[in-house]
């Protein structure tokens, strides 16, 4: 079932229509252009919850019935994980984490052998695949030109100095701060042909693309993706590593505890098989179920459809803000098929968090506001220089930008309030 009407796609959603009081008294329907940062919940996804309450049991710690249901039900989330992404069953596993940041952490501390382990990313990284590798691997990054987009040609640089000594790219599917979309085709074929594995942060990526793990041809397959939950329309704190099976069973686990070795003895002990030597302690079973839930809705909307309405709103959005002088908007508004839905901004005379107060006050427009857990590309974009930074913050604060981020159920209304929004502010708010 594919639906084609956003107005029958917000009934999908908890609250979306949920007024809210605005300066104490008016009652108005709010707008969340907040979906970079955590989306709302699909009403399905808490009925599967619900559901899955009635029998819950521990995992993989008992035959009574009910923790046997639970098991089975867990194993079937983990299939359905790997299924999603068309990973075969034979090759990948999924480990189910908190969010993508734990996901790359584990990585980070499963993967790393050595510090001369050379591993490159990029300047445009999330903190959370930028901080774990720090101080573990000899990390290297290609740069990202003054559009913000990274420039592959370094990438290319890179393998042609060091080669086989290159043992991870690891590298963000779509910008949270931008919305570029990485060509991870490309960054896989080139890896792979110099024996490189490839690490793709799927947080922003997932809930708006398809994601092949198999990829195209034969060599442009994904080795490892990560991603979170809570940005694809479902709560309660899950998101899962899908990765090559092998590669992880090399290593040991880097949490251990209960749930993770086959025995123990005195001195000496033996660990279980990935991915269950990967979940240490009780699993997080309604993350899972919420987890599978969500994605099998989002298959249901159909990602064509969330990628067609996000490009149209984009382009109004971009389009509308051009009319405001004072509005600076960041990266490449011109040629926007390689962005998701996202836009960044700020107003002249206005620093961004008061621009993030008006929307909210104004007309309950939620957004965020600052660095984006991104300063090396927050800064990059604002066309701050790296000897420049201290010097800007004693005279301006952070560093910062408004960003503007679309979910599967945000409407055309929606962008027209903000932009007349937005006119408001730049007219009267100095």
């Amino acid at each position: 079932m594919r639906r084609d009407n956003i107005d029958e796609i917000r009934k999908l959603f908890i609250g979306l229509d949920n007024k809210i009081v605005i300066n104490g008294k008016k009652q108005i329907i709010p707008i969340n252009f907040d979906n970079a940062a955590t989306t709302p919940v699909l009403k399905k996804v808490m009925r599967a919850v619900l559901k899955a309450s009635e029998n819950y049991g521990s995992i993989a710690r008992g035959d009574g019935q009910k923790s046997q249901y639970s098991s089975d039900l867990y194993e079937e989330c983990r299939r359905y994980v790997i299924d999603y992404f068309n990973a075969p069953l034979n090759k990948y596993t999924a480990i189910f984490v908190s969010n993508t940041t734990e996901g790359i952490n584990k990585l980070s501390n499963i993967l790393i052998e050595n510090k001369d382990d050379i591993v490159i990313t990029s300047r445009m990284e999330h903190h959370s695949n930028d901080l774990p590798w720090r101080d573990k691997c000899d990390l290297k990054y290609i740069e990202v030109d003054e559009k913000g987009r990274i420039i592959m040609e370094e990438l290319e640089e890179m393998f042609n100095i060091y080669k086989e000594r290159i043992k991870y790219v690891t590298i963000t599917g779509a910008s949270n701060v931008s919305g570029y979309i990485t060509d991870i085709r490309k960054v896989a074929k080139l890896a792979h042909k110099y024996g490189a594995k490839v690490i793709i942060d799927g947080a922003q990526l997932v809930p708006h693309r398809e994601v092949n793990m198999c990829g195209e041809e034969d060599d442009d397959y994904i080795d490892f993706l990560i991603f979170s939950a809570h940005k694809v329309y479902a709560p309660f704190g899950s998101g899962a590593i899908i990765g090559l099976r092998d590669e992880i069973e090399k290593y040991p686990p880097d949490t251990k505890g209960g749930g993770t070795v086959e025995r123990v003895l005195d001195d000496h002990l033996i660990w279980l098989s990935t991915p269950e030597k990967n979940e240490a302690g009780s699993p997080n079973f309604f993350g899972a179920v919420a987890l599978m839930q969500a994605l099998k809705e989002m298959n249901k909307i159909g990602l064509g459809l969330i990628e067609n309405n996000e490009k149209k709103l984009l382009k109004m959005l971009i389009d509308g803000m051009k009319n405001f002088p004072r509005v600076i908007m960041y990266g490449d508004n011109e040629n926007i098929e390689d962005r998701l839905g996202i836009m960044v901004f700020n107003i002249d005379r206005l620093g961004y968090e008061m621009v993030g107060e008006y929307l909210a006050s104004i007309r309950g427009i939620a957004v965020r506001q600052g660095g984006f857990c991104a300063h090396p590309y927050t800064r990059r974009l604002l066309g701050i220089k790296s000897d420049e930074i201290e010097e800007y913050i004693a005279r301006n604060g952070m560093p910062g930008m408004v960003r503007v981020s679309l979910g599967a159920y945000n409407s055309e209304k929606e962008v027209n309030i903000f932009l007349e929004t937005i006119e408001y502010i730049c007219k009267k708010c100095l």
